[in-house]
Order: C-alpha cells, then structure tokens, then sequence
C-alpha cells in the first residue's frame, strides 16, 4: 500500500516537472524573440509606426488560433495538440531571423503567434489537469516557470547582442533546446484532463463571470505585451542605454515578473484573489508612471520591475479560475477568456508604435498606465472573487 502511493506522488511529481518544462519552452521561445526586436528593427530600418504595424501580426496569428485550439484540445486533448503545436513553435522561431523585409516577417510572425498561442492553451490546460491531481492552486508557479524562461531568454538574448551574434543563429541554438526538452517531458504528460472531451462544451457560450475575467486578462496583457515589444526600444530610445543594455528594463520587468508568480499561490492564500488583483493593478500603473516621470536608468529599472510585479498573479488567477468554469470545459474556458485576453496583445504593442510615431513613448507608456488602474476597477467588481 505504502509503495503504490509512494509510486503515485513520483508519477505526479514527474508530470508536474514536465508540464513545468513545457511552460519554460513557451517562455524562452517568445523571449528570445522579444529580446532581438530592437536588432531587427534596426536591421530592416523600420521606424516606430513600422514596427507597431510588423509587431500586430504575431497577435493575429494568436486570435486565428484561438477558436481552433479550443476545439482541438476538447477533441483529441491537450497532450497531443500541445507537443506538435510546441515542435513546430521552436521550428518558426530560426525562421524570423531570416526575414528580409518587413512583409516576410510579418507572415512568419502570423505563424509563430499560431502556434505559441496553440501551445498556450494547450499547456494551460495541462496545467489545470496537474491542479486536479494535487488538489489545490499551483497555476501561478506554473506561470512562474514562464516568466523565468523570459528573464532566462532576456538575458541569453542581451548576451547574444553582446557578441554581435546574428538573431537567426541565436534563434537556431534556443530551437535545439526546445526540442530537447519535448523529447525529455513527452512521455510525461497528463493522458486526459478532467472533463477534456466533454464535447456539448463546444457550442456553449461563456457567462458574465468568464466574459470579465477576459476583460481583466485583455488589460493585464495590454501591460505585458508592452513589456515584451517596447521595453528595449524604450531603453534604447528613451533612457538612451548603450550598446548592449537594451534589454535591461526587460531583464528587470521579468525578473519580477518570474518572482512575483512563485509567491502568488501564497499570497493568494492569505489575502484572496480579489485583494491580490486589486494590489496587481495598483503597482501595474504606479511601475509605467515611475518609468515614464523618471526617464532615466535606476528609475526606469525599479518602474519596470514594479510592473513585473503588478502583472505577475493577474493572468494565472484568471486561467485557473476559468478552468474550474462549470459552463464550458476547460479547453474551451481558456481559449474564451484567452480570445478576449489576447486582444490586448492584439492592440497594445501597434498602438504603443502609433501614438509614439504622433507624440512620443512617454505618452504612450503613460496610456498604457491607465490599463493597469483598470484591472483594480474590474476586479473590484467581481462578486465570486
């Protein structure tokens, strides 16, 4: 009796490690991305407007994907949908750094945001499947695991600019270890989740409390997406950082970020998801105003790392309690709360370019500000928080 729940907690243990893996594989493939924009930026000359417009194609890619990976996880489940969408994410990511024009990278953006966005909710729902097996909320470390794949691809990706190494050649090396890390979890991963198949949760249609927890995903993603996208160009135009440092505010933004999500299951505990959404938002907003009334380096870092902070709980307190959602499965419940979510993705970093391009990033960063007070109102409004 004593071994075969002792094989248990091992076999539970292993599929949380793997699950674990495949979130660090999401987040290192989609910031070593972000950590070569303002290179490629440069290398195609794009100005601020050009780049907002280059930049709207990987949302795009994640919205087409949305309704699609919904209805393939519900259908053939989330461990086969999240390994291939998760293969042919690494395959995309080489390929951005062999783009001529602005045009061939925005198709290869629409493909790399389908499929990262496919692995997604995918691994998402992964995730909601090792909740079930433990019994309690451990979302946010998952996301946690992300959030250190972005300081991880952060910081590997400053290194690589470091040396001058051409973003295809750094995107080809993350891509092995993508693989490598499939291959090693592939094995591991949860058969079936809870209610996976449940096929009249196809045509159903979210409640009020799903729609809001959307719209509270939208603003916190509107803040993230100006992080990944805009915090080098920030630092290289704004802070006027040299050479190399221009993925210091988004080393910092990640840092917290990473830090911030293996704390929120605690802190969640004690003082409750409506209380932590209403801090998140408060140090969202006060990081960008930081960032924005102090141009200048030290400022900027603490502004960002608040940001890192205010965002952390925000996405993982909405997966996982749109995954316990009674209305639809939890495929479809994350794929609902992530199609209203991504449109912050989907707006945010074009509309930092465009009003940048008419006034200038401060301006911007400050609008943006307004995004993170929004996500306190909204919660505060939520009487099943």
């Amino acid at each position: 009796m004593l071994q075969d729940l002792s094989m248990v907690v091992i076999n539970k243990r292993a599929t949380r490690i793997a699950v674990s893996a495949l979130f660090f594989l999401t987040g290192l493939c989609f910031s070593s991305w972000a950590s070569r924009i303002p290179d490629i930026q440069q290398a195609l000359k794009l100005n601020d407007a050009g780049l907002g417009s280059v930049l709207l194609a990987l949302p795009v890619g994640s919205i087409i994907s949305l309704p699609i990976a919904g209805i393939l996880v519900s259908r053939f489940g989330s461990r086969q949908v999240l390994l291939l969408a998760a293969v042919a994410y690494a395959a995309v990511l080489p390929v951005l750094g062999l783009a001529h024009t602005s045009w061939e990278l925005s198709i290869c953006l629409v493909f790399f945001g389908f499929c990262g966005n496919l692995a997604n909710i995918a691994v998402n729902t992964q995730a909601v499947g090792v909740e079930a097996m433990y019994g309690r909320s451990i979302m946010a470390s998952f996301h946690g695991l992300w959030s250190v794949a972005g300081f991880t691809g952060a910081a590997f990706g400053t290194w690589m600019t470091g040396l001058q190494l051409a973003p295809v050649y750094h995107f080809l090396i993350v891509t092995a270890v993508a693989w490598l890390l499939i291959i090693l979890t592939m094995n591991r991963l949860v058969a079936q989740v809870p209610n996976e198949n449940h096929a009249p949760s196809l045509f159903g249609k979210p409640d009020k409390f799903l729609f809001t927890l959307g719209i509270i995903a939208m603003c916190s993603m509107i803040c993230e997406g100006t992080m990944f996208d805009w915090s080098g160009v920030y630092f290289r135009r704004v802070i006027a950082v040299r050479e190399g440092l221009s993925g210091a505010g988004y080393a910092a933004f990640m840092s917290t970020m990473a830090s911030g999500r293996f704390i929120a299951d605690y802190l969640t505990t004690h003082l409750g998801v409506k209380k932590m959404l209403l801090i998140s938002g408060g140090l969202t907003a006060s990081g960008l105003l930081v960032a924005v009334i102090f141009p200048y380096f030290v400022p900027a870092m603490l502004g960002f790392m608040l940001v890192g902070a205010g965002v952390s709980a925000v996405v993982p307190l909405v997966y996982s309690a749109a995954g316990k959602s009674t209305v639809l499965s939890p495929g479809m419940a994350l794929a609902t709360v992530s199609t209203i979510g991504y449109f912050g993705f989907l707006f945010g970093p074009p509309l930092i370019g465009f009003v940048a391009q008419a006034t200038s990033l401060g301006v911007a960063f400050t609008m943006i500000a307004v995004m993170g007070a929004a996500i306190a109102v909204m919660s505060s409004r939520i009487k099943k928080l």
